[in-house]
């Protein structure tokens, strides 16, 4: 990004040195990392004030700071030194990303859901990128502060930027909506997460459907059309992906093996390759369609893109392990829905004889937390050879699992990642394929690398 700092002087209650000359070329609040030409965010948390470190910040090239009212100025800081003096360091930010947003004006495309946000904001950029220049969020810059740092770090010549908006409550979406004012919006899902803060699934789609809120006037919102919940949303910028016999855009012709699927989209002649395994994964494809067909992007592009897809980490990410097993490590973080899905994933290869799950706790599900443990065992059958679970909720799964007596399934139940760890190694070898799923607080992908054989991706 490259700005004068005096075209951020509307954000600001008053000034102090020199602004009018100074450029900004990047954007940060972390006073460790290397940021030349940088403008310095300071933020007050709960552990640290960053305002105690912009001294830091200026040896790591800062050129100017953003400083809350009422906060002391170092006596050592420079009177030349550029600060812009705002009433809240946060949202000035956001106020700073509205600026380069209307001075950029790319397309912005806003997603979010409870599952396939960031598998979905990767497909995007594997289309959207093979005909226009394109900036997405990385890592979880998914937030209130995260988001609008994506915005500041995108070049000046973006012509589509992909934001992800998370939330774990309400009014969450509808504030990242309205910063960023989307072209075009996607819900991916409604599932379970957060459900401990939002009560119910009903209130998870409300909130999710927040992303409405800052939707430019015309603008197309893209949703699941195979969830009852959003099945009220109809009108001509209401698009509905899916298999219903109502959706807009009718995914057909699906099938799949361990490389991935191939399918088509009703009244329509191409066939779309997937590298990426999980049935849900093609209608998170279908999002990604949508929209490069909204950008009139040629199908043959889109395909191109789709073929080249580069997820992120620890979505189901498959590795070739020891004696030649094949590893998902899925463990990035879960809910009952996105389990289910997982689990069907691994049910669908057809060239493995022995199939394992390692899944561990779900966190954030509230009061019901233990009966939507439970549920997954339904969804477990006899093509599952071996169960492996971990932690204190993920034993409500075991348990439940054994009450089903599936003649030649093996099941385990350790409160330990260690002790999972160590009934694991005797089950690979060639015709075996482990999932290994449970939310992020669990950091499940530790007991997955030991057992990796081959640091590339399989079938890569």
């Amino acid at each position: 990004m490259k700005l004068d700092l005096k075209e951020l002087i509307g954000i600001a209650a008053s000034t102090r040195g020199n602004i009018e000359s100074t450029v900004i070329q990047e954007v940060t609040k972390d006073s460790r990392v290397n940021s030349p030409q940088s403008l310095y965010i300071p933020i007050a948390g709960e552990k640290f004030d960053g305002h105690n470190f912009l001294l830091q910040a200026i040896e790591q090239g800062a050129v100017a700071s953003l400083w809350q009212e009422g906060t002391p100025i170092p006596q050592e800081l420079d009177p030349a030194f550029p600060l812009l003096i705002v009433k809240d360091t946060i949202e000035a930010l956001q106020q700073a990303a509205r600026v380069f947003l209307k001075k950029v004006k790319p397309v912005v495309i806003g997603v979010t859901g409870s599952n396939g946000k960031t598998t979905t904001k990767d497909l995007l950029e594997a289309v959207v990128s093979t005909s226009f220049k394109t900036h997405k969020t990385k890592g979880n810059y998914n937030n209130h502060i995260g988001l609008p740092l994506t915005i500041l770090s995108m070049d000046n010549d973006t012509q589509v930027i992909i934001l992800e908006m998370g939330m774990s409550n309400f009014g969450e979406i509808s504030l990242l909506s309205k910063l960023s004012q989307p072209d075009l919006a996607i819900v991916t899902n409604i599932g379970e997460s957060h459900i401990e803060y939002l009560g119910s699934r009903e209130g998870i789609a409300k909130a999710k459907l927040e992303i409405k809120d800052g939707l430019k006037e015309g603008g197309l919102l893209i949703v699941d059309g195979d969830e009852p919940l959003l099945s009220h949303l109809s009108s001509p910028n209401v698009l509905k992906c899916g298999y219903d016999e109502d959706c807009t855009v009718k995914i057909v012709n699906q099938e799949g093996d361990e490389d991935g699927f191939t399918f088509g989209l009703e009244g329509e002649s191409t066939i779309y390759s997937l590298p990426l395994l999980g049935t849900h994964n093609v209608k998170n494809a279908a999002y990604a369609i949508a929209v490069g067909h909204y950008l009139n992007i040629e199908d043959s592009a889109i395909n191109e893109g789709l073929k080249n897809i580069t997820l992120t980490n620890m979505r189901l990410e498959k590795y070739r392990g020891q004696h030649g097993a094949l590893l998902i490590n899925d463990a990035y973080n879960a809910s009952p829905t996105s389990m289910i899905a997982a689990i069907q994933a691994v049910k669908d290869l057809q060239n493995y004889k022995k199939k394992v799950l390692v899944l561990g706790d779900m966190y954030e599900l509230g009061p019901s937390e233990e009966e939507m443990h439970r549920k997954v065992a339904a969804h477990i059958d006899e093509t599952i050879s071996e169960v492996i679970t971990v932690g204190e909720k993920g034993k409500w799964i075991g348990e439940e699992i054994k009450k089903k007596n599936i003649p030649g399934q093996n099941v385990s139940v350790f409160l330990t990642k260690e002790e999972a760890a160590g009934a694991i190694s005797s089950l690979l070898s060639e015709d075996t394929v482990v999932l290994f799923k449970a939310s992020r607080g669990m950091a499940l992908e530790s007991i997955v690398k030991p057992f990796i054989d081959d640091v590339q991706e399989a079938g890569k």
